[in-house]
């Protein structure tokens, strides 16, 4: 499982002109999945976010998470993370696990996140034509990846 965790303002996403689902201050979580993923990479995702320490603290320093400062998360379902593009300039999606595979880890994933978080996580719509719109704070960015947690 791969993420791209952006630390906003605020953030939405809407899909024909509709916005579904929208935050204000906390994360805005991209994530991808391919064939080799399990449960247990959305389980051990979830944690890391919502314990991710990106937030200021009295200090002006990153020391605190989403939880800590009462912040939400919107997750939306990205497989193009997993773009590969090693041959020519058209991205190739082979590594992306296909739809079957990932809305269940997807939901499962934002079932672990709003557990961890203790309220609802609002989704884009899995497989549809988003449009996400974010103020990103900061900006801070950060990638992770279940299989390779640096």
């Amino acid at each position: 499982m791969r993420v791209v965790v952006q630390r906003v303002k605020q953030a939405s996403v809407s899909v024909e002109d509709g916005v579904i689902g929208q935050i204000g201050v906390g994360l805005l979580v991209l994530a991808g999945f391919e064939a080799a993923d399990q449960p247990a990479d959305a389980h051990w995702m979830a944690q890391k976010l919502v314990k991710l320490r990106v937030f200021s603290d009295e200090q002006d320093v990153m020391n605190c998470s989403v939880a800590d400062i009462g912040g939400d998360i919107l997750a939306v379902s990205q497989f193009t993370l997993y773009a590969s593009t090693k041959k020519g300039n058209r991205p190739s999606w082979g590594r992306a696990a296909a739809g079957d595979i990932s809305r269940p880890l997807f939901d499962a994933f934002v079932d672990q996140v709003s557990l961890a978080l203790g309220r609802p996580v609002p989704t884009g719509a899995f497989g549809a034509n988003m449009q996400v719109s974010l103020v990103n704070d900061g900006p801070v960015t950060i990638a992770i990846d279940s299989r390779n947690p640096e």
